[in-house]
């Protein structure tokens, strides 16, 4: 199979993301493409913040993933 023959994955999560200088942010049912068949949630979380381009985080959670069979919506670079 070529690249592009390829199944295709996405993680859906929810995750809670709290900021060293207070505040923070939620997300349900978030959508990322990746590239194998599971990720786990270290990466995931640095992943999540580095593609919103966050800073001063603190403490991420990453709740109910689950990996499935979808084309990524984004064009590989």
């Amino acid at each position: 199979m070529s690249g592009s023959d390829r199944p295709q994955h996405r993680v859906v999560f929810d995750f809670e993301i709290d900021f060293s200088n207070g505040g923070g942010l939620q997300g349900q049912g978030f959508r990322l493409d990746i590239d194998g068949t599971d990720i786990d949630d270290a990466e995931l979380a640095d992943y999540i913040v580095r593609d919103l381009r966050l800073l001063m985080v603190g403490e991420v959670r990453i709740l109910g993933k689950r990996v499935i069979r979808e084309a990524h919506k984004r064009v590989a670079s």
